[in-house]
């Protein structure tokens, strides 16, 4: 009897093994739902992009003070990412700067990647985000907190709402880019758009704010080699927290 149950989930776990995260994940009810609903429109846009909407990369970032979450895309094949969607984030908590500890209702800010798909969140479907990273680890102090999602619904502490009707596209884009092979989806999150407006706010608003200002003209790097090159730089961290471009 024993020997017979084990064979058994030996034979689902193979199942299971041999299904491609896409098929796992599109038969779920709330992906299935998403997909249903949003896939076909989708795989339309990301053609008139000029992407393959078969074989793509991700890329996702997002500016607190902008309330804008952007997806960019680019084929497989190809070496610059195209943005394909800027959707608003509608609600948020917490003030302009880094995420330091637990409770603090902060957004964290810096450079992270999809951690998490959860399709049985409460807030619809999820992607979890890779909160604290190695920056946010030597910087912080005690217990930094966690489990910092993009999700459906519009409540917030320290997450990024996008509403049910969206984050089923962005969960559904998540899942394809994984599918199609993409290890590491990458989600940046800044405090403002690092354009001449958004400068001139941190520098009237945050003038005796050395340290934050330090923080910010760092990550300011990774935004200004995106806007220039359409690619991703390499970035690691230095021993005193500091994100290293190149």
């Amino acid at each position: 009897m024993i020997k017979r149950l084990i064979l058994v989930l030996l034979f689902f776990s193979q199942m299971l093994y041999s299904q491609s995260f896409k098929e796992q994940q599109a038969k779920l009810p709330r992906v299935k739902a998403a997909y249903s609903e949003k896939w076909e429109n989708l795989k339309k846009d990301i053609a008139k992009l000029g992407v393959d909407a078969n074989s793509f990369d991700l890329y996702i970032r997002a500016f607190k003070q902008n309330e804008v979450l952007e997806v960019w895309l680019k084929s497989k094949t190809a070496t610059e990412y195209k943005l394909f969607k800027t959707y608003e984030i509608c609600s948020s908590s917490g003030i302009l700067g880094p995420k330091r500890k637990q409770g603090d209702g902060q957004v964290p800010e810096g450079f992270y990647n999809v951690a998490v798909f959860n399709p049985y969140s409460s807030y619809h479907l999820s992607l979890g985000v890779s909160y604290p990273n190695e920056s946010d680890k030597i910087i912080g102090k005690g217990n930094l907190g966690g489990d910092i999602m993009i999700h459906g619904n519009c409540v917030t502490i320290g997450c990024i709402p996008l509403t049910d009707n969206y984050i089923k596209e962005v969960y559904i884009l998540a899942v394809e880019a994984k599918d199609s092979g993409q290890k590491i989806i990458p989600i940046h999150i800044f405090p403002v758009k690092f354009d001449k407006k958004g400068m001139d706010l941190i520098a009237d608003e945050y003038a005796n704010k050395t340290l934050l200002l330090t923080f910010w003209n760092n990550l300011k790097q990774v935004f200004d080699y995106f806007e220039k090159n359409k690619k991703l730089p390499k970035i690691s961290v230095d021993k005193e927290g500091k994100y290293v471009v190149s």
